[in-house]
């Protein structure tokens, strides 16, 4: 099955629910004008965009309205759809890696879906050829370690661990010496799922990348959010608060294929200005894949 056709499976709850409020807006109005207008601005609060995003997309679709005279519902949704996709194109989303080694810091609480995570981006880039190295820094969390694993067995890549307790800055330090020994590509740090109201986990967090900074000055780093798309509005607020600590460089978002509210995806992203890297819509070992914004419009409008 190709990425778009999995996609639209996969976001089949959202788009069901952005079709019943949009298209009921549309069987309500015979002409493009300032009530239609308000409709659909209702239609994407209630469709978990958030109340600012969708604020703004009205009014861009507003203004496009009155200068390219759009009259017709086809040309309505069109137009709806570039301005989310808009909202969605802040810039390149690619990873970037140019050193040897690069370094991927996993953040995020609990339960999101990190661990599977780590392994489906370790498995892609696997698969590009390049040879990735795990550190299983969440040493807060019984079985973290054993899950993580897991998936290092499966994708066929090193990882370095520790005893549940140890210092996780500790583990990164030991996992840098061994991605420089063995000359891997990509040394990808798993973190504790701090909640964002455990100072010592931010703490923590903060130690990590000192570490990091101090043993590769110079390397490529990239820190990746995973969010899990069913918490809705909730998203946004992990994103606010995990900023505070880190600089985070991109956006993961799973779970997309169990729940209605994938629209969430603009809001995050208008919000935060921060771009979405992945997006995974299965359990598969390879049910994760680069974001992009105009198969996802398209795959829920």
């Amino acid at each position: 099955m190709g990425f778009f056709n999995k996609l639209k499976e996969g976001l089949s709850k959202t788009k069901n629910s952005f079709d019943e409020k949009i298209n009921n807006v549309f069987s309500h109005f015979r002409k493009v004008d300032e009530d239609l207008l308000e409709e659909l601005e209702e239609a994407l609060i209630m469709s978990d965009v958030g109340m600012d995003t969708s604020l703004k997309i009205i009014g861009n679709l507003r203004d496009r309205i009155k200068k390219e005279k759009i009259e017709d519902e086809e040309g309505v949704k069109s137009a709806l759809r570039e301005e989310m996709q808009k909202m969605l194109d802040i810039e390149d989303n690619s990873l970037k890696l140019e050193t040897t080694p690069s370094v991927i810091l996993v953040v995020g609480v609990n339960g999101v879906g990190k661990t599977t995570s780590i392994g489906k981006i370790a498995n892609r880039l696997k698969k590009d050829g390049k040879k990735v190295v795990i550190a299983a820094a969440d040493t807060f969390r019984a079985a973290a370690v054993e899950q993580l694993e897991i998936w290092a067995n499966r994708v066929g890549c090193d990882m370095v661990k520790k005893e549940e307790g140890s210092d996780p800055a500790s583990v990164v330090f030991d996992a840098i010496k061994i991605a420089k020994e063995k000359q891997a590509d990509v040394l990808i740090c798993d973190t504790a799922g701090r909640l964002h109201n455990k100072k010592y986990l931010m703490d923590e967090l903060a130690k990590i990348n000192k570490i990091i900074n101090k043993e590769l000055p110079d390397a490529s780093k990239e820190t990746l959010l995973v969010l899990d798309g069913t918490t809705g509005q909730n998203a946004i607020l992990q994103v606010k608060a995990f900023k505070e600590t880190v600089d985070i460089t991109g956006l993961v978002l799973t779970k997309l294929d169990g729940t209605a509210k994938g629209g969430v995806a603009i809001g995050i992203v208008a919000e935060n200005q921060i771009p979405i890297k992945f997006i995974g819509v299965g359990e598969q070992i390879d049910d994760m894949e680069k974001f992009n914004s105009e198969d996802f419009v398209n795959a829920i409008i």
